[in-house]
C-alpha cells in the first residue's frame, strides 16, 4: 500500500476538483493508488473525468518542423523557464527538430545525427556547459501523409515552431496544398485547445473505454437504477464521452455550432476534394512529469546557515 502523504492528496485535488477529505478518504479506499482513487470520486459523483493531460511542470521547449509532406513535434526540456528565452537554446531545440526531420522519432539516433561538423549529442552537451543546466530531449513523434499535408500549430511561441504546445495534424487529400494547409493549423490550432483522445471513436485506447463504461455503470448501480436502464445510461453516456473525447464529434473552437467533422465538410466543398484526418499529434511542454516544488523561503534560509 502507498503512503498517503499529503503532496498525494493535493495531486488528487488538482486532478478531479474534489474535496480534500474526499480525496483523503478515496486514497484510503483505494489504498494509495492514484488512477484508482480518481474512478471511485467518479463513481460517487465527486469528481469529474480525469484530464489526460497531467499538470505541466517540466521546462524548456516543445518545438515543430514539416517537410513536403512530413512534420516532426520534439519536447527539450530544461531545469527552469528561464532558458526557454535563450537564444542558444532556441537554436538547440531548431536544431533538434532538423534532425527529426530527416532521421525520424528514435531519439537515440537523432543524437547521433550529424549536425554539421559535431552530433546532436554533442551539441546538447556544449549547451548544457555553456548554459550551466541539465537538458534533455525527453520525446519526439512524426506524422507523414502520402499525399496532402501536415499542418502544424504552435502556442505561446516564443519564436517560430518553439512554444509550449505543439501540434501536428496529418490530412490526406488532393486538394491545392496552400489552402489545405490553412484548414490544417485552424485544424492543430482545434487540437491544442481541446487535447481530443482519438480522432474518433474507433481510435480510443480499449482499457480507457472500458475504464468509462465501469464509471459510468456503477454510478448509475449507486443511485438504484434498474439492470436495463443502467444499459441505457451508459450507452448514453458514451455518447457524451465521444463527443467530448473524440476531435471528430467535438464542437469546432473556431465555430462551436458545428462539430470538427462538420468543418472537414465545409473545407472538403470549398477545396473541391476530399479530406481525411490520418492522425494527430499534441505536446504540451512537461505534461505527466512531476517537478519537485521548492520553498523558496527555506531555501534562503538553508543557504544562509553557516557551514
Amino acid at each position: 500500500m502507498a503512503e498517503i502523504t499529503a503532496s498525494l492528496v493535493k495531486e488528487l485535488r488538482e486532478k478531479t476538483g474534489a474535496g480534500m477529505m474526499d480525496c483523503k478518504g478515496a486514497l484510503t479506499e483505494t489504498r494509495g493508488d492514484l488512477e484508482a482513487a480518481v474512478d471511485w470520486l467518479r463513481k460517487k459523483g465527486l469528481a469529474k473525468a480525469a484530464k489526460k493531460a497531467g499538470r505541466v511542470a517540466a521546462e524548456g521547449l516543445v518545438g515543430t518542423a514539416v517537410e513536403a509532406k512530413k512534420g516532426v513535434v520534439v519536447e527539450v526540456n530544461s531545469e527552469t523557464d528561464f532558458v526557454a528565452r535563450n537564444e542558444q537554446f532556441q537554436g538547440l531545440v531548431k536544431l533538434i527538430a532538423e534532425a527529426a526531420l530527416h532521421n525520424g522519432a528514435d531519439i537515440e539516433k537523432i543524437k547521433k545525427a550529424k549536425a554539421g561538423k559535431t552530433t546532436i549529442q554533442e551539441a546538447i552537451a556544449g549547451a548544457i556547459s555553456t548554459i550551466g543546466e541539465n537538458m534533455t530531449l525527453r520525446r519526439v513523434a512524426e506524422l507523414s501523409v502520402a499525399s496532402g499535408v501536415i499542418g502544424t500549430y504552435t502556442h505561446n511561441s516564443v519564436i517560430d515552431g518553439l512554444g509550449k504546445i505543439g501540434v501536428l495534424v496529418a490530412l490526406e487529400s488532393k486538394a491545392d496544398p496552400k489552402e489545405l494547409s490553412i484548414f490544417g493549423r485552424m485544424l492543430a490550432m482545434h487540437v491544442a485547445a481541446t487535447n481530443p483522445a482519438a480522432v474518433d471513436a474507433k481510435g480510443i485506447d480499449q482499457k480507457t473505454l472500458a475504464r468509462e463504461r465501469d464509471v459510468l455503470a456503477d454510478k448509475a448501480r449507486a443511485s438504484g437504477k434498474p439492470t436495463n436502464v443502467i444499459e441505457k445510461i451508459v450507452e448514453s453516456g458514451l455518447k457524451t464521452f465521444y463527443k467530448e473525447a473524440t476531435l471528430l464529434e467535438q464542437a469546432y473552437v473556431h465555430d462551436p455550432a458545428k462539430s470538427v467533422a462538420q468543418a472537414v465538410k465545409e473545407a472538403e466543398g470549398k477545396l473541391g476534394h476530399p479530406i481525411a484526418i490520418k492522425g494527430f499529434v499534441r505536446f504540451a511542454l512537461g505534461e505527466g512529469v512531476e517537478k519537485q516544488e521548492q520553498d523558496f523561503a527555506a531555501e534562503v534560509a538553508a543557504a544562509a546557515r553557516p557551514s
